[in-house]
């Protein structure tokens, strides 16, 4: 019995991430028709989507993230810093857009007092209390407790009493070590990334995962990125925590302009898309892949949802962390515009909430 036949019966914890790398040996189809099964299963020709609006209140940065092309520096000499005011004033908008969600990540500002991130969600849930609040990456929680000196604990709670809803997954990057002290030395390990994860599941409360890939890693890297988060998912199911726990798995691909990572060539559409379904075959028990257009291009993307994912992420309105880095979406995408596209590539578009509530599924092309 081969490798994939064995991993699909389940057999995954027999296998190194060295071994498991020579999954990509399979031919592309092959590993694409298995990944699409078991999406299938999941969730038939369904592709998710939410209207949703990303801020970014500060790209003033505490941090020298060699990837990033996002926070102030000599690559980027446009530093900027919002006011809640003008925070607010973005969400309030959005809703009045339409938008369920503001996903608010920003830079790791040196000067920010601690009570400035808690009174500027508390002013957004006051001023919109309808809307959901997907806020600060783990890396920017470890930020926080580092900085203030504050115990986890407290950093979690005061968040979600302040209006939090859920946590993105940014921040993650790839797990290993040694390339993690290459990519962002001086930011949260990997441990540390996890251990705020798992915190925040214990409070009954649902987060995502991200992977950054394309740049120096190997494959058994990205392998060994995803079986942390496999091993974090089952730990939950096993003590039976119902409430809390990854929503999605992100793989992010490496923009490669305005930084500082001298990275090998760009990955292939069959590597990027063999990684996807690879993601979706190793992490069954993570109930969502999203392809994330704005990072992988939109076309990528929907491709993507036939090898194995099964959501795009959202409208965005603005986006500013990709495209800093060279990605073409700055402006989003209009809602008509992504459920044309999804039924033009035969799926059928359903908007969800951030916690995959379906609200509205739309009639699929016949």
């Amino acid at each position: 019995m081969g490798l994939l036949d064995r991993v699909l019966q389940g057999d995954i914890d027999e296998f190194s991430p060295v071994e498991l790398a020579k999954l990509y040996d399979y031919d592309i189809y092959e590993l694409g028709s298995a990944a699409y099964s078991i999406r299938e299963s999941y969730f038939d020709r369904k592709v998710f989507f939410n209207i949703n609006r990303h801020i970014n209140p500060t790209n003033i940065c505490a941090d020298v993230c060699k990837f990033c092309a996002f926070s102030a520096s000599r690559k980027n000499p446009n530093p900027y810093s919002m006011s809640i005011d003008e925070v607010v004033k973005l969400c309030v908008n959005a809703y009045n857009n339409g938008a369920k969600e503001v996903h608010i990540v920003a830079a790791h500002h040196p000067t920010h007092e601690y009570q400035h991130y808690l009174d500027m969600f508390r002013a957004v849930k006051n001023a919109v209390p309808q809307i959901h609040i997907k806020a600060m990456g783990a890396a920017e929680i470890d930020y926080l407790t580092r900085k203030f000196s504050l115990p986890l604990e407290q950093v979690v709670n005061d968040l979600i009493e302040s209006g939090v809803d859920s946590l993105p997954g940014g921040g993650a990057e790839i797990f290993d070590e040694k390339v993690r002290k290459t990519l962002c030395h001086g930011k949260a390990n990997a441990d540390r990334w996890l251990t705020i994860h798992k915190l925040w599941h214990k409070l009954g409360k649902m987060s995502n995962a991200t992977m950054l890939f394309g740049h120096i890693e190997e494959r058994h890297h990205r392998i060994d990125h995803m079986l942390r988060l496999r091993s974090i998912q089952t730990s939950l199911e096993q003590a039976n925590n119902k409430a809390g726990g990854f929503n999605a798995f992100i793989p992010l691909l490496y923009q490669r302009d305005n930084n500082f990572l001298k990275a090998k060539e760009a990955p292939t559409a069959q590597e990027i898309l063999k990684t996807m379904a690879i993601a979706r075959i190793l992490l069954q028990n993570i109930p969502h892949l999203k392809a994330y257009w704005a990072s992988l291009s939109f076309n990528l993307a929907i491709v993507a949802q036939e090898f194995g994912a099964d959501d795009m992420d959202g409208t965005i309105e603005y986006e500013s962390i990709q495209s800093a880095a060279g990605a073409k979406s700055r402006n989003g995408v209009s809602k008509e515009e992504m459920i044309f596209q999804i039924k033009d590539a035969g799926f059928i578009p359903v908007e969800r909430d951030s916690l995959y509530n379906e609200l509205h599924s739309y009639k699929e092309v016949s």
